[in-house]
């Protein structure tokens, strides 16, 4: 019985240090919170006659405003060349394309870009993954609002994400 008296006095002290230390680390001289964000993407991709058009809006529903916001398009077949992209973009791979979306306060207006790729061959299809790739380092507890999977047939029409 003694070994388990002193075990617990043991384990109850290492449990309050433990506690102590977290609290103390929510301090000015602890390390810093991230902020939390809502970064959404939306948009529209489209593919006929072997060209892939992404429209693409990128907005930050909030609490804290992000100094800078990056997504990531990738692809499931190349893009022929060397594509012509928007200023903010540039290529990443042979089938990834990253996006600087640039600072986004929160819960303003955001930020679009459009991209018109034309594609190797005449694909019946193209998958275009989108995520977000850096948002400043920010918490996003509603990932589900910047991470889509769209897949856009030959026919033109506009498949919404």
């Amino acid at each position: 019985m003694s070994v388990m008296r002193r075990a617990l006095p043991a384990g109850a002290a290492a449990v309050l240090l433990l506690t102590g230390s977290g609290a103390a680390s929510a301090g000015g001289d602890g390390p810093a919170v991230a902020p939390e964000s809502d970064v959404a993407h939306h948009g529209h991709v489209s593919l006929s006659d072997g060209r892939l058009r992404i429209s693409l809006t990128t907005r930050n529903h909030g609490p804290a405003h992000l100094e800078d916001v990056t997504v990531r398009l990738s692809l499931s077949a190349a893009p022929v060349g060397a594509p012509r992209l928007p200023s903010e973009c540039l290529r990443a791979g042979e089938r990834d394309v990253l996006c600087a979306m640039g600072p986004l306060s929160a819960d303003g207006l955001g930020r679009s870009t459009r991209l018109d790729l034309r594609m190797a061959g005449l694909p019946q299809e193209v998958v275009v993954r989108v995520g977000t790739v850096w948002n400043g380092g920010a918490s996003d507890r509603n990932t589900e609002n910047n991470e889509h999977r769209v897949l856009a047939p030959a026919t033109g029409d506009r498949y919404v994400f």
